[in-house]
């Protein structure tokens, strides 16, 4: 009994020497010191310069709005208005690819500058090649992304696909690469 008094004791006594003009100079010190830090404003961030507002973009089916003045001399694209509508924050569209396939012309390894890109098979089939994916049958209703700058290439096609593309941004780099 007499060893828990002492030991009651002496934390009391530890309690006190915390609790003393020093510790509470300290504690003051403290509050002061975390006050200042809510209330200084931590270092500004540059501030990215301002979007302009985007506004809504229609797009209708016409046949005569797949034009041959895209990317690819054998496909036919049919912009959906996305590009304009977003102030070049994103890019989408129609893509034909005009058959027969020809290898020759279209298998050629490649990669995009691009924050986003985005496939959705809407009719036919389509064969692609993707670094560290491999071949790989994309069918009507499949869909894949493409990570940045991931080296790719379009193997073989049905005569009738149509591919709905986005893209992030709207205007980016294609670079072409030796197989």
């Amino acid at each position: 009994m007499a060893k828990k008094a002492k030991s009651r004791s002496a934390a009391q006594a530890a309690v006190k020497k915390r609790s003393g003009p020093k510790a509470a100079a300290r504690s003051s010190a403290r509050k002061a010191v975390k006050a200042k830090a809510r209330t200084t404003p931590a270092k500004a961030a540059p501030k990215k310069p301002a979007r302009p507002k985007q506004r809504i973009a229609i797009s209708h089916h016409r046949e005569e709005d797949f034009k041959a003045d895209g990317l690819r001399a054998y496909a036919k694209y049919r912009d959906l208005g996305i590009a304009e509508a977003s102030h070049g924050l994103a890019q989408a569209h129609v893509i034909r690819l005009q058959g027969p396939c020809d290898p020759n012309e279209v298998s050629k390894l490649h990669f995009h500058d691009v924050e986003f890109q985005m496939v959705y098979v809407l009719k036919g089939w389509v064969k692609t090649y993707m670094d560290g994916q491999g071949e790989t049958l994309m069918k009507e209703g499949s869909a894949w992304t493409q990570p940045p700058k991931i080296k790719h290439m379009i193997l073989d096609y049905s005569d009738d696909v149509e591919l709905l593309e986005v893209i992030l941004p709207a205007e980016f780099k294609t670079v072409e690469l030796k197989a």
